[in-house]
């Protein structure tokens, strides 16, 4: 997360909270000061029942919103300092304009700046890859076809 000239008052530490498929992960903590490098994987997995056509998937997942939050340490419940917010559909799969070479790869996106937060809107640069497997329901057990 880039956001040049920005100095923050508060000197807590920061992580990033995701939340995608109605799942929720954040990163580790990282120190007070811009760039903030998050090195890290999250991983997210999602079992979709009785979705036959993949038209249908794509329907959920529009309707589906993924968040993500810049929040700050600071005493006593934290302080979210910025959000990005889209639809999932969108979030996992970007339109190829967004990308740079292969698709889902160093996407950059502005995060929108709480109030309290001072200074330009921070720069998210992320990446995702999503696989999506079928799979058979027999007696109870799941085998991948």
């Amino acid at each position: 997360i880039t956001c040049p000239g920005v100095q923050l008052k508060d000197k807590q530490e920061l992580y990033l909270s995701v939340f995608v498929l109605g799942q929720y992960q954040k990163t580790e903590c990282v120190p007070a000061v811009f760039p903030l490098f998050f090195q890290e994987r999250l991983l997210f997995e999602k079992e979709f029942a009785n979705i036959v056509d993949p038209g249908d998937l794509v329907k959920l997942l529009e309707f589906d919103t993924t968040v993500l939050e810049l929040i700050q340490l600071v005493p006593p419940v934290g302080k979210v300092l910025a959000t990005y917010e889209e639809n999932t559909r969108d979030f996992l799969f970007p339109d190829p304009k967004l990308t740079h070479g292969l698709r889902g790869l160093q996407r950059e996106v502005l995060m929108k700046r709480s109030p309290s937060f001072t200074g330009i809107a921070p720069k998210l640069r992320f990446s995702t890859t999503c696989v999506i497997s079928d799979s058979l329901l027999i007696l109870g057990r799941s085998h991948i076809q």
